[in-house]
């Protein structure tokens, strides 16, 4: 079956297993794929149902980064110093400061437990080839627990050949230069060219966000590629990787175009499913499990989870994002867990330059520039999206609507979002003025406190220093958003050169919801009373992130996505992870 065309292989599969029930998979993204997988590789078939005509959802789009402490590949690269216990106290120290009522603690054991075993079986199978992404330090340096390297794996490079076929209904992220390895990038970053005040041509780095759940210019600006035949690395080749794998397996159907509509249920099982298919209504048996990652296009459960209306939210996701695994869930009286919203990863960012979509980067957390409120103030340690989000959207002072504000320093070395460093912002998408006060009157915020919030922020910035936020002592940031070659500090420059710039920020979504469908440490949905819902099944960011609570780094998401799929699987499978 596995070298049958695309369009055929559904079509033969209700009378290939006998009667034997399939697993029914809602989405076809990284989670879903790894848990058909392991389905299939114990022996029990599984069908994947993808409303989209592309596979790979937002693991696709993303970075590729899977975070796993205590991992087998640091060990085999000679990274040592970590173990479940370390992980466990740095995943605990950055819950305990903000909510902790929401970390699960079964699930945070479990996960700590079985991820490392997960993320072999993977290797073993065939699904990918794991490396250790170099340098990549854990996002919160201060916390108890943090490492400066081992915990973040990807892909090694994948050739696309590989998927025959499938190739074409393969997602390619538009955010991250597939092609180059992390590596590459973190050696080489992005480079542009502008001239400095005396007149020297110099090569500043506008490096991409690498510890994100995605970056670059989301507005459709070109990256540059390997010179290989069909390279795939970051989230493109992860997917790719487990791609290659299943579709080369004969219990496993995918079939795109294929919306679930309703979940089956009887006697309080979940027995199957409805989807939309192109020929009309589809109807499936089996148990369901729901990979169909988050909320980000559906405005009503933005606003219902997040609290942000339309002018103050966009996201980089793929518009399939529509909650269909939420919704699901609540058919058949699943739980809907609300992490706070300024626990969740979402980014400061904007409306694309270019088409209908929306876009950010590192250029906020880069020097000569700042984020304020209405009023004209700092509130935040502005280069470091977890403070961002955390004050912006903090219930007892939000801090909406919220700007960003730079110099034309910044501008002449750094660009925003399609626009090239030293190049011209399209008319009508920032606003620019020779005062910080006639801007902000523009912005619609208080110009004469704007003007005395850049002279405090710029007489310490010459000294690479930020005693109000703590811009610039992140390691992280400094490291990964920041312009290496500025001195004294990274992400800190004064803001004092006209013209002066400015535009609305709001929050960017990535597919990476943090409140979702509560679930148990083994992907079991939970009903109201916290009892399970026999037959039903999530795994990947469509579940709450209660395994970790308010704790995030970047490459969590995908990390215990595959945990819950292994867990998932197996236990499908009839052969339960103990």
């Amino acid at each position: 079956m596995a070298n049958r065309p695309v369009e055929q292989r559904a079509a033969t599969w209700s009378t290939d297993h006998g009667e034997q029930r399939p697993v029914l998979v809602v989405g076809a993204g990284l989670s879903g794929l790894a848990t058909a997988l392991t389905c299939a590789l114990n022996g029990r078939p599984a069908v994947v149902l993808e409303a989209a005509e592309l596979v790979g959802g937002a693991a696709a789009y993303s970075g590729g980064q899977v975070w796993c402490g205590a991992n087998h590949v640091a060990v085999r690269e000679g990274i040592t110093g970590d173990s479940k216990e370390l992980t466990e106290t740095y995943i605990r120290d950055v819950a305990s400061h903000f909510a902790p009522e929401v970390l699960d603690e079964q699930a945070l054991l479990r996960w700590i437990d079985i991820a490392p075993q997960a993320m072999k079986y993977f290797e073993d199978n065939g699904a990918i080839r794991w490396t250790v992404i170099p340098g990549l330090a854990d996002y919160h340096n201060e916390a108890k627990g943090a490492l400066p390297e081992g915990r973040y794996l990807t892909n090694e490079v994948i050739d696309g050949s590989v998927l025959g076929p499938w190739r074409a209904k393969l997602r390619y992220s538009p955010y991250f230069p597939v092609g180059r390895t992390y590596r590459e990038l973190l050696e080489k970053g992005r480079r542009a060219t502008y001239v400095d005040d005396s007149g020297k041509e110099r090569s500043a780095t506008k490096q991409s966000h690498a510890g994100l759940p995605a970056f670059g210019l989301a507005d459709g600006t070109a990256f540059e590629q390997a010179g290989h035949d069909d390279p795939l690395t970051y989230g493109t080749g992860v997917v790719a990787s487990f791609l290659a794998r299943v579709v080369r397996h004969d219990l496993i159907d995918i079939r795109t175009e294929h919306r679930v509509t309703e979940l089956i249920q009887e006697d309080g099982e979940v027995v199957g499913l409805r989807a939309q298919a192109p020929d009309g209504t589809v109807e499936l048996c089996g148990p369901v499990v729901l990979a169909t990652s988050t909320y980000d296009w559906d405005p009503e459960l933005v606003r219902e989870v997040l609290g942000l209306d339309e002018e103050d939210w966009g996201s980089v996701a793929p518009e399939t994002l529509r909650g269909d695994g939420i919704k699901l869930a609540r058919q058949v009286g699943g739980r809907l867990v609300k992490i706070p919203a300024n626990a969740t990863p979402i980014l400061p960012g904007w409306r694309s330059q270019v088409g209908t979509g929306f876009g950010y980067g590192p250029e906020y957390a880069m020097p000569h520039s700042m984020i304020v409120d209405r009023h004209g103030k700092r509130y935040c340690n502005d280069s470091y999206w977890v403070d961002i989000c955390r004050r912006t959207l903090d219930p007892d002072d939000k801090h909406l609507p919220f700007f960003l504000i730079w110099d034309d320093q910044h501008r002449r070395k750094y660009g925003l979002a399609a626009t090239p460093p030293g190049g011209e912002y399209p008319e009508g998408w920032v606003e620019s003025a020779d005062t910080l006060q006639e801007l902000g009157a523009r912005l619609g915020i208080d110009g004469e406190q704007l003007a005395r919030t850049a002279e405090r922020f710029s007489h310490f910035a010459e000294r690479g220093e930020d005693p109000d936020f703590g811009r610039g002592t992140v390691d992280y940031v400094n490291k990964f958003a920041g312009d290496p070659e500025h001195e004294p500090n990274p992400v800190l420059g004064p803001i004092v050169q006209p013209p002066f710039h400015g535009l609305r920020l709001r929050f960017v979504g990535t597919g990476i919801g943090t409140s979702g469908v509560h679930i148990d440490g083994d992907g079991r949905v939970l009903d109201e009373s916290a009892r399970p819902i026999p037959g039903l099944y999530a795994a990947g960011s469509v579940a709450a992130l209660t395994t970790t609570g308010t704790a995030y780094n970047s490459g969590i998401a995908l990390g215990r996505g595959l945990t819950l799929a292994y867990l998932i699987g197996h236990e499908l499978a009839g052969d339960p992870v103990a």
